[in-house]
Order: structure tokens, then sequence, then C-alpha cells
């Protein structure tokens, strides 16, 4: 990765825009700029970025010093990158100098951070998942169930069928839960009861026994095994009636998954593995500020999202490689300039490399506040901007990168939450050359985790 000691594109341009010449970083060795010498800034970009170099440049020759714009640039080789730009006006006829980061190493990060929540997140949902589907499978089973503690038999659970065979309510079961099963016995066949179960402490196993249980006395064959659970030991008691009729249901299913989702209020949106849109929802359109689905069919989503190639990179790898993603914020930009914060979940037709691929946006901007890094940078190279004319050139330029190296430095801190060791991988710095710049920075009192500086 790029040290941020030195940006990885400089770009100096006269007032009109127009590339007067230009620098990489030794990230970039082997690139030729010439071919970009007296060329118009907005003409190495993609399409989709021109209007916003113009309005970057438009906004530093009128104020100094331009908010940052992140487009798709193009380098003479045919590389394609994304770079996040700022400009600021040099004073007098010296033009506007462009200082741009890769954002290549943002989206690997990105990508790793998805990951590793995914994995903390996917044993958590297996559990709920295990938990919820016993729950289920326990409520609505047609088959009585009971749970015995192995201390005392109390009632640990039961479920309805049960609780209706024991002469309760569906809705009533809970006073059953924690009384002595004994006593729901008949005095005859409690001794039977209680050498089933030896048999089945002893032996592993044991045969079913009749029992007649209920207010009616209604006969009841009953089978015991054991069940190891977080709250100890169990009997887990099957009662299967001995007259008991079975009786068949039938569920009619309507088939109202594309109505549901077309009504949906939050976005929604079918893409190839590519990135390609092939189905949207009125809500995404919406979002986006498009008119009909017509305009965003056959076009990369990417187009709309806040970071072009960043966010779908992450969005992509994470599908391809764990079939799912879990919510992380973006935003998405619509056609007629408007933005808006959302959410993003998606999920594969298949758990790895999947062919198809939902996604679904939620409009967070009423809950998730606006980040204001973007206008902190902003009055701080405006500050910068009132000194020219006051010092060198190089030391304006030196302020400047310092001013970008401390806010993207914050950036990292804010994206790993204060953990150092992911803030230095994420930067591309070993530890120490980051601790170096939090001290410079006045940073290193800052509230920090840092999970690999202690033993």
């Amino acid at each position: 990765m790029t040290n941020l000691a030195q940006p990885d594109v400089t770009i100096f341009l006269d007032h009109a825009g127009v590339i007067r010449r230009a620098a990489l970083s030794p990230a970039f060795r082997g690139e030729a700029l010439d071919a970009w010498v007296g060329r118009p800034w907005a003409e190495t970009v993609d399409s989709f970025g021109s209007e916003s170099l113009r309005s970057l440049v438009d906004d530093a020759r009128d104020s100094g010093v331009s908010a940052f714009r992140q487009v798709n640039q193009i380098f003479p080789s045919g590389l394609r990158l994304p770079i996040e730009y700022t400009a600021v006006r040099l004073g007098g006829d010296a033009g506007l100098v462009a200082i741009g980061r890769s954002l290549q190493a943002v989206t690997e990060l990105q990508t790793r951070l998805v990951e590793a929540q995914q994995t903390m997140e996917r044993d958590y949902w297996k559990l709920r998942e295990v938990e919820t589907r016993y729950r289920l499978l326990f409520g609505s089973s047609s088959d009585a169930v009971i749970l015995l503690r192995v201390t005392g038999l109390a009632i640990q659970d039961i479920n309805p069928a049960a609780s209706r065979a024991l002469g309760g309510s569906t809705v009533a079961r809970r006073p059953l839960v924690g009384k002595d099963f004994s006593g729901e016995l008949v005095d005859g066949e409690r001794d039977l009861f209680h050498a089933m179960l030896r048999r089945l402490d002893e032996q592993g196993s044991a045969p079913g026994i009749l029992l007649h249980l209920g207010v009616e006395r209604a006969a009841w064959m009953v089978r015991a095994s054991r069940l190891a659970s977080e709250a100890g030991s169990l009997y887990l008691l099957q009662l299967t009636a001995t007259e008991a009729a079975s009786t068949s249901r039938q569920s009619a299913e309507g088939e109202f998954a594309d109505v549901l989702i077309e009504r949906l209020p939050d976005g929604f949106v079918v893409t190839d593995r590519d990135g390609l849109i092939h189905w949207v929802n009125p809500a995404f359109l919406d979002l986006v500020q498009m008119p009909t689905a017509g305009g965003v069919l056959q076009q990369s989503l990417g187009l709309w999202l806040d970071r072009p190639g960043a966010d779908m990179s992450v969005l992509l790898t994470t599908i391809a490689r764990l079939g799912v993603v879990r919510p992380f914020s973006t935003r998405l930009r619509g056609e007629l300039g408007g933005e808006t914060e959302v959410e993003i979940s998606a999920a594969g037709d298949l758990d790895t490399e999947p062919s198809s691929i939902g996604i679904l946006f939620r409009d967070v901007g009423r809950r998730l506040p606006r980040h204001d890094n973007d206008q902190r940078l902003g009055g701080r190279l405006n500050a910068l901007s009132g000194r020219i004319g006051k010092g060198p050139l190089r030391a304006l330029v030196d302020e400047a990168i310092s001013v970008m190296e401390q806010h993207y430095i914050e950036e990292a801190l804010e994206l790993t939450r204060g953990n150092r060791t992911a803030t230095a991988d994420l930067l591309g710095l070993s530890r120490q050359s980051l601790y170096v710049k939090l001290k410079r920075y006045g940073m290193d009192q800052d509230t920090v985790t840092d999970p690999g500086s202690r033993t």
C-alpha cells in the first residue's frame, strides 16, 4: 500500500481545468502521464465522473479549496482505479493543484472488515437459528412433548399439544411449568413411570409405557429419552394418544412474492454477479431519482453508489465469498443530485459464486447522522488557502498533505473503531509508524484499542 506521506496522484491545472503537468507516487511505476498534458482533466475519467471534476475545479477556483470527489480515473495505460480528489487554488496565475488518493486499499480493507463481521455474526446467527427452529418445532409439533428436569421431575417446558393432554389450554400452559410431573399421574402408574426412568438412566433406553393423563384420564403411550441442555440434563417425554385420529391440514399458498416486493418501502434490486441490474422495484427508482426502470436496467449498480468502484467491489467480493452481506452503510446518488443514506443487505442464489444477487436498500437518512468529516477537512484546507502568498508553494503543499494525512488517519480510526492495529493495516503503515503520526498530530491520547500491544 502507499504511504500517506505522498499523494498517489498530483495534478497541476490551469483555471480552466486543463492539465499542465502531473506526477504519480512510486506505486504507479511505469505509468507515463505525458499524454495528459494539455488535455482537460475531465476527459481523463469515465463519463460519469466528468461532471464531478468540473464541479471540483469550479469550487477550487471560486472558493480556494474544493470538497472531495470520487471518480474512476483512467490512466494512459488503460488502468482504471477509483481515486478520491480534492483541489486547492495556488493563487495568481499559478492555477490549481489536485491531490488524489487511491481507494483500492480502502476497498480491500472494507472487504476484510465485512468478512470479519460476517465471521463474528455467523456463529451468533447459527445459534439464533437453532434456537428459533427449536421453538418453532417445539411449539407447532402435533406430537405432545414435555421436558422434565432430572432432579425433582419438575416440568421444564411443555408444548401446546402436551398442555392439552394434561387438561390445560394452549394459552395457559405456562402455569404447568415448574410443577412436579409425578403429581399428574394415577397412583398405580407412578411407580411404573419411575421404573421406566431408572431403566433409562442405567441402560440408556427404555420401552414405552401406557399412562392415563389429564382430567379424563385418556390413555397415552409415553416414551422417554435423555437430553443435554444449558439448564442441565433433562428427560424428554413423547406422548402419543392411543386412539387419536390423525387429521390432515392443507394450507393454500398464494404466490405473492412479486407483489410484496413491488410494494416494499425499501429499495430492492436484482443484479448478476458483475453488478448489472436486471430488476428493480419502484422504491429503488425513487432513491436514485429515475422515472422508469428502463433507465437503470442493464446498468452497473455502482453508478449510483457513494464510492464508484469501491462499495460495489466490496459488495460483489463479499457475496462471491460468503453468499450474503449483512447491513453496511453507504449512500445512493440520485440522477437529480440528491443523496440518500442507506443500509445495504444482500444475498446470492448460491452460498458462493452466485449468478444472481438480491440487494435491499433501506433509507436510514433520518436515523443515521450524516458524517461531517468532509466539512471538517474542508475547513482545514480553507484555512490554508488564506496563507497563499505568505510562504513558498512547497510549504503550502506540505501542509495540505499533512492536513489530508491527519484526515485519513481519523477516518481510518473511525472505521476500525479505534483499533490501532487494524488502522495501521488499513493505511499501509507499520504500527510504529502509525504511533509516530498519532503523536505528531496530537492524537496519541485518544481512546483507542490496540489488542496487539499487550501481552
